[in-house]
């Protein structure tokens, strides 16, 4: 592990010598993750990606990718685009990526199951915003608005996400 590294321990997110609150998946940590099952996966996890809203704030980082109306995310485990960004209209299973609410305004995508999806083993791990404190996720990791800003400025192309077996 590096400074650069963002790991998750029993008490939030340590990340360049500070602690983040955060929320985790409602199925817990596993290590055999499955769609569907709300876990967040053990590993070590890239940063592959950073979408944003462009209507809402300005860019975050210079590698940021706007969220445009139609931008989906596929978790249809039988379809060829499973766990890609995809575009309206889509009519196999999907997640929107532009919300109504904030969770998605910032969002850091993880190389969980990706580029090559292994059907079944669980779509996108994404940082994003968090509903409120503790309110856990569908197995991604949630941050307050602030932090996750914060975490974003600091990310540098060698940080990894890492979830230990807690």
């Amino acid at each position: 592990m590096t400074p650069d590294d963002l790991v998750l321990t029993k008490r939030g997110l340590r990340f360049r010598g500070r602690m983040f609150p955060c929320a985790i998946g409602k199925g817990g940590i596993r290590a055999d993750k499955r769609e569907g099952d709300g876990a967040t996966p053990v590993g070590v996890h890239r940063i592959v990606g950073l979408l944003y809203r462009p209507d809402r704030l300005a860019r975050p980082a210079d590698w940021a990718v706007p969220i445009r109306p139609g931008d989906l995310w596929s978790d249809d485990v039988g379809h060829e685009d499973y766990n890609l960004m995809v575009r309206a209209p889509y009519p196999h299973s999907h997640e929107a990526l532009r919300r109504a609410d904030p969770l998605y305004d910032i969002v850091l995508i993880t190389d969980w199951n990706w580029p090559y999806a292994k059907r079944g083993r669980g779509s996108a791990i994404f940082l994003h915003g968090w509903r409120r404190p503790g309110y856990p996720t569908e197995g991604c990791i949630a941050f307050r608005s602030d932090h996750l800003r914060w975490i974003v400025s600091k990310i540098r192309y060698e940080s990894r996400v890492i979830v230990p077996q807690l």
